[in-house]
């Protein structure tokens, strides 16, 4: 069969790999598997249909003259209109590198946001469509032209060899060789361990709409003995799904020049909820003050699970102060 018999073979490989790394990817395949899915989808897959696509056609060893009248000059020049298998998979993976960044940054502005089966279809779908162009860029080229990899007894090669110049490469080629290895390496090691940003909680009162007869933008004024509601927000950003326990308490307490010291203090509710990663709950607790007076905060706590016997701002995971009167 002649080379040119099999111009589309690598394109067709390139929407099957893609297809089938993108598929496992996306059925959350873990640990190193994932991480061995990830990397020729990312450094390579994509840039080697843009290479595809600018330079559909295969390299030549052809001389032609110098235009005599124009440069002056009697040598040959070599023209060579595509790319050799070395510089056409530097460039694949060097393009990559370029296109994955762009892909994530246009799915950062994308409604739902970045995510990781975002990112993974906007490769997909990215290779898919340049495969497509490469495809068509290919076929346009005149048949002897096209560049198409080669059926030899040795199997399937990129491209035919080139005549020798007499000039070692190999120094270039294991220059080549470590410098990909270390790419490599430490695009699997990113991969592998991505940066984890911080986790945290969000813990708020719910306040009252503002009017310009408010003095505060929560419930301030209670009644003795008069069961009321405290309703308060939590934002989960711990990165999994988290069990948390508020605790409203009523606390007498003086306060001094830099600091507020509690006299006496009484629990009056506790309820447990659960809220998943990246979600806002609001919870409602019915509280009954059971003290009185001007000098009185009510001092919501949150904490991870079980609170303690003894709750207190001090060993709470989130605490909240709101200075009240209960007459």
């Amino acid at each position: 069969m002649s080379d040119n018999n099999w111009w589309f073979l690598d394109l067709a490989a390139v929407v099957a790999a893609t297809g089938f790394l993108s598929f496992g990817l996306l059925l959350g395949v873990p640990g190193v598997a994932r991480v061995a899915l990830a990397l020729p989808l990312v450094l390579f897959l994509p840039g080697y249909a843009l290479i595809a696509v600018l330079f559909p056609d295969a390299p030549s060893d052809d001389y032609q003259p110098f235009d005599i009248d124009r440069t002056g000059l009697r040598n040959p020049l070599l023209v060579s209109g595509g790319l050799a298998s070395t510089e056409r998979i530097i460039l694949s993976i060097v393009a990559s590198i370029f296109l994955v960044p762009v892909i994530a940054l246009i799915a950062s502005v994308a409604p739902g946001g970045i995510a990781p089966e975002t990112a993974i279809l906007g490769i997909a779908g990215l290779t898919g469509l340049l495969t497509l162009f490469a495809i068509v860029a290919r076929y346009r080229c005149a048949p002897d032209r096209r560049f198409a990899l080669t059926v030899g007894t040795s199997g399937l090669l990129f491209s035919r060899p080139s005549r020798s110049t007499g000039v070692s490469t190999r120094p270039f080629n294991i220059a080549i060789v470590i410098a990909l290895l270390v790419l490599v390496a430490t695009t699997g090691f990113a991969v592998a361990n991505p940066p984890t940003s911080e986790s945290f909680t969000e813990f708020a009162l719910e306040t009252e709409p503002v009017t310009a007869d408010s003095d505060t933008v929560y419930q301030t004024n209670y009644a003795a003995g008069e069961a009321s509601d405290v309703t308060v927000s939590i934002t989960n950003h711990e990165g999994t799904e988290q069990t948390y326990t508020t605790v409203v308490l009523l606390e007498r307490v003086s306060y001094g020049e830099s600091n507020a010291t509690v006299q006496e203090r009484t629990q009056l509710t506790s309820e447990s909820v659960t809220v998943a990663d990246g979600e806002q709950r609001n919870q409602t607790l019915e509280m009954t003050p059971s003290m009185q007076g001007d000098d009185l905060r009510l001092t919501v706590l949150l904490y991870e699970g079980e609170p303690p016997s003894n709750p207190s701002t001090e060993n709470a995971y989130r605490a909240v102060h709101a200075p009240i009167v209960v007459e």
